[in-house]
Parts: structure tokens; C-alpha cells; sequence
């Protein structure tokens, strides 16, 4: 519509009466930032605003920027509309983008999930009149178990692969997934993990955040040859199949993911253990949190859009889809 908050362009999510992008894939004068994953947070922009809790992120990921920092729930005047950031719950520092033009609120989510994560803020409603949604995981096939239990499962597979004199070897995401792992870890065991040199960077923003996590150690500063056997090893999934992998002389490899749902998926993938752990919403997320908006407009991206879009219309709501080059993380 003409008038529409956000509309889509050739650089991302537009808001002609701020004159700004939503986490815009090619450089903009002004970009409003939900989250610090490369996907969504990219360099080169004129001027970034973001919240202060995942301004620590951005800083790891982008370098010095001009930042221009704004606290959750705190609004601020871009051009001819107010805007705001509230928790998303995907990772930390994670936010939706309220923006309010004096007639009619729209809520851009960017990534985020319903489930507990002791790493970040929990998701919070906003109501709106229009909602733009992710839809990473909109299929009814995915719904996710209790991540404690999850974690309970990894530690089963680490002391199996114990008692056959293996490493376990668990791939995942270095921004949000391996945090929660070692958050949800801690809880339930003292054993420090050892992790990829590509996770350490990301640990060290969540420590220094205040997030109690498990004990790490790096593999790169243990002796050469020492013995991994019966060790939780933390690695991003690039380092499958790289040069790295040589210093496990016996291994099981997992992979936890919101796409271990689907069992080929870790077949395809050529993995020993897949472990179900997503940090977007789940189906029946998604669909219970755009109820709780009250949008009588939604706007799915990235993901499983036509589905999620046959359901809402046919619940009566005015559904459409904004074209993305966000990924799914996870």
C-alpha cells in the first residue's frame, strides 16, 4: 500500500517516513538494527541504531561504527515517526522495532522465539496493527521440546562417546545457540566444555553481559595430541570437514538445530547425533504470538512463508510476505 510503514526495496526493510532500513543487506545512510547475526547486521551503513544489550555484539561483529544506542522500551524520533526496541528473545541484545507514526503501529519482529533462554530477555508482546513476522520455522512439523531436556540429552551422548573413547563433537551456531548450550549445561554439570576458537569471541561477550555460563577451555590452547575422549567439544558448523577436526583422533559429531526436527536433515548432513534446539518460534509460536499482537495485518519473511500465510487468511486475518536475504540461522 502506498502508505504502508515499511515497504520492501532493493536494500531491505524501508521506512519511508523515517528514512531508514531494518537490518538492510546493502549499505544505507540509516539502519535500524534488531540483532548482531551477519545476516541481519551488516557493515558499511552510515549510522546504526541499536539497543544497549547487544551493542557489545555489534562491536565484536562490525567493529567501530557510528552506533547510536537507545535502551529497550525507550522511544526515539527518526524523521516523521517514533520508534522503539523490545526484547525479541532470540539472542542477547535480540529486539523487535516498534514504529509509531501517530495513526498506526507496526512491529517488525526480526528473529525471535517464546521459549526460556537464560541468556536473554524474554520475548515481549507489542501490540499493533500490523505485524512483520519471520517465519523461519512455519510449518506444523516443527515444535520444539523442553531445551533442558535437550541438554540432558547432550550430556548422555558425551558420556556414551566416553565409553567408547570418543570425543562428542557439537556443531553450533557461535552467536546465541552456543551460549544457551553452555548456559543450560551449567545447570546440570561442572565439567568445563572445550570449544572451537570461533566460539570463544561470543562466550566472552555473554560473560562479560553478566550470563552465568559452563566453563569453557579452547582447544587451541590444549598440548598437541592431548586426548579428547569423553569431552563436549563446542564447534561452529564450518569446522566440520576442516583441518581442525584432525586434532580428535575419535569422534562422534552432532549438530543441534531447529532443522534436526526433520530426521533426514541429519543425515543429510552426515552427523552422528542431531540435537533439536532453535532459536526462532516454533509453529505453534508463531502462530499464538500473532494472535497476542492483535495485527489485523501480518507480513511473514524469510522461512516457511506460504504456509504460515494460508493459515492466517484462512483464520480471517490479511496475510502477505515481504521478499528477504535473511537466512535461518539455526
Amino acid at each position: 500500500m502506498d502508505d504502508d510503514l515499511l515497504v520492501a526495496s532493493p536494500n531491505g526493510l524501508y521506512c519511508p517516513a523515517g528514512d531508514f532500513h531494518i537490518d538492510p543487506w546493502k549499505p544505507v545512510a540509516r539502519a535500524v538494527i534488531t540483532h548482531g547475526h551477519g545476516d541481519h547486521a551488516r557493515e558499511g551503513m552510515g549510522e546504526y541504531h541499536v539497543v544497549d544489550e547487544g551493542l557489545a555484539i555489534l562491536e565484536w561483529r562490525l567493529g567501530a561504527q557510528a552506533y547510536r544506542v537507545h535502551a529497550y522500551d525507550e522511544p526515539f524520533d527518526i524523521g516523521r515517526v517514533r520508534v522503539s526496541f523490545h526484547p525479541a528473545g532470540h539472542v542477547l541484545g535480540s529486539c523487535q522495532v516498534r514504529i509509531d507514526d501517530g495513526r498506526r503501529v507496526w512491529v517488525a519482529s526480526g528473529d525471535y522465539k517464546r521459549q526460556h533462554d537464560p541468556t536473554c530477555r524474554a520475548f515481549a508482546v507489542v501490540p499493533c496493527d500490523v505485524f512483520v513476522t519471520e517465519a523461519t520455522f512455519g510449518l506444523p512439523i516443527y515444535r520444539w521440546p523442553d531445551t533442558r531436556d535437550v541438554a540432558r540429552e547432550i550430556v548422555a551422548w558425551r558420556d556414551a562417546c566416553a565409553a567408547e573413547g570418543e570425543a562428542a563433537i557439537l556443531y553450533c551456531y557461535a552467536l546465541g545457540k552456543s551460549q544457551r548450550l553452555l548456559a543450560e549445561l551449567a545447570a546440570i554439570i561442572d565439567r568445563p566444555a572445550f570449544v572451537h576458537g570461533a566460539i570463544e569471541p561470543g562466550v566472552a561477550v555473554y560473560r562479560d553481559a553478566g550470563v552465568p555460563l559452563l566453563a569453557t577451555e579452547r582447544v587451541a590452547d590444549t598440548a598437541k595430541g592431548r586426548d579428547f575422549s569423553g569431552q563436549l567439544v563446542i564447534a561452529p558448523p564450518s569446522a566440520a570437514g576442516s583441518p581442525w577436526i584432525r586434532r580428535f583422533r575419535r569422534a562422534q559429531q552432532g549438530f543441534a538445530s531447529g532443522w534436526m526436527r526433520i530426521r533426514g536433515n541429519r543425515r543429510r548432513r552426515n552427523r552422528d547425533r542431531g540435537f533439536v534446539v532453535s532459536d526462532h518460534a516454533d509453529w505453534p509460536s508463531l502462530l499464538r504470538t500473532i494472535e497476542e499482537t492483535g495485527a489485523r495485518r501480518v507480513i511473514a519473511t524469510h522461512g516457511n512463508t506460504d504456509a504460515l500465510v494460508r493459515t492466517l487468511r484462512e483464520r480471517g486475518i490479511d496475510a502477505g510476505t515481504f521478499a528477504t536475504q535473511y537466512g535461518g540461522d539455526d
